[in-house]
């Protein structure tokens, strides 16, 4: 049964193994021959997801170069508009003022103003002319400022984009992105803090994507311009400073695909968007303490990579999921829902969640910081699952 990381408590009856806790298999040691034939089957064919995005980066032979997250969504959106003469950029302050976070710092001045379009502080407008640009042919990029802003576009983005393709028996096809930063940042208090993917997630229609590095911001864009359905393009604020290696060389990551950001076998952490820098730290840690974990980062939100999760959590038998919006009917919950269907049997721990306090974001720093999922709060979760706590 999927538990919170703050409300779950190890009964008192508990098995405690004399063994680390972590290694142990005893439910395992009832299965059948024939499940286990069933079961490595199984994972065999699961293998290639691994290697989606981390084998181009292990086998360059020259060092990549390292930006920002903010300067590789700046190149997918000049590469994407070098090569399709259909793309456009429009939102507020996207043109002249180079974007709220610099994201389309110099597209203006090398594409012009008509693909490149400043705009009133309208989100349902523009958000609407988006629209009827890509039931035109053109594909169309929309900038909200922040993701917050979207809601007063959300009869467009929901009830327009989402279901075009399906009211119209296939007559048009709706190729455009929603992009703009998701979640928390510092300070900004209970209306311009929230995660949107889980509500997002939820529409038959519309593809959510939420990449957590530089590596994987500018190859699931540029997936996501070509695609021919609505995409949802959820960044961080806090992630446009971030660094990482991203190859010079044309690349592009298919939407729907998770990634092994981290390889371990005593427990999954599985996550996405800016989350998976606080599951990255928290592997770290533990691994100084004999914990080595999976980190999988989801990376599409919808379509989910339920192979991914599946394969390995049946190689750790145990699961965290870490993210950061709310509780209830957040992501997390379908991850779980996820896992115990279809891994039940792998199971030596119940999973557990880690996510934001189930109040609107404080303004005060000290509060802020306790609502917030953290490093300390996944390695607790972790050591949980181990019995170690």
């Amino acid at each position: 049964m999927p538990c919170t990381a703050s409300a779950w408590k190890t009964p008192a009856r508990s098995r405690r193994p004399t063994s680390p806790p972590w290694t142990t298999r005893s439910r395992r040691s009832s299965r059948t021959a024939s499940t286990s034939r069933k079961r490595a089957r199984s994972c065999r064919s699961r293998r290639s997801w691994k290697t989606s995005s981390s084998k181009p980066r292990a086998e360059s032979a020259t060092t990549m170069p390292v930006i920002t997250y903010r300067d590789a969504l700046n190149q997918a959106l000049r590469e994407e508009m070098h090569r399709d003469d259909r793309v456009f950029l429009m939102g507020e302050e996207v043109a002249v003022y180079q974007g709220a976070y610099k994201v389309s710092k110099g597209l203006l001045q090398e594409f012009g103003e008509m693909r490149v379009v400043d705009t009133p502080i309208t989100e349902l407008g523009f958000a609407g002319v988006g629209v009827g640009a890509a039931m035109c042919g053109l594909r169309p990029i929309i900038e909200f400022m922040t993701w917050n802003f979207a809601l007063l576009a959300i009869d467009q983005v929901v009830n327009v984009a989402a279901k075009m393709l399906y009211m119209s028996g296939g007559q048009f096809p709706m190729p455009m992105v929603f992009r703009g930063p998701n979640g928390a940042a510092l300070q900004l208090a209970a209306q311009h803090s929230q995660a949107f993917e889980s509500w997002l997630a939820h529409i038959p229609g519309l593809k959510v994507v939420a990449p957590g590095t530089p590596y994987d911001a500018k190859g699931l864009l540029k997936a996501a311009i070509r695609d021919d359905n609505p995409v949802c393009f959820l960044e961080g604020e806090m992630l446009y400073n971030t660094k990482g290696e991203v190859p010079d060389e044309e690349y592009v990551i298919p939407l729907g695909k998770a990634d092994l950001k981290r390889e371990g076998e005593h427990c999954t952490l599985i996550t996405h968007g800016k989350m998976v820098l606080v599951a990255m730290q928290a592997a770290d840690l533990l691994a100084k303490e004999g914990i080595r974990c999976d980190v999988v980062d989801l990376r599409t939100i919808r379509p989910m990579d339920v192979d991914a999760i599946a394969e390995s959590v049946r190689k750790t038998n145990r699961a965290v999921v870490v993210e950061e919006g709310w509780e209830l009917c957040g992501v997390g919950a379908q991850v779980v829902d996820y896992v115990q269907r279809y891994c039940f049997d792998h199971l030596d721990a119940p999973v557990l969640r880690v996510h934001q306090a189930d109040a609107p974001m404080p303004y005060t720093k000290s509060l802020e910081k306790a609502a917030k999922p953290d490093v300390p709060k996944t390695i607790a979760a972790v050591k949980q699952v181990l019995y170690l706590d």
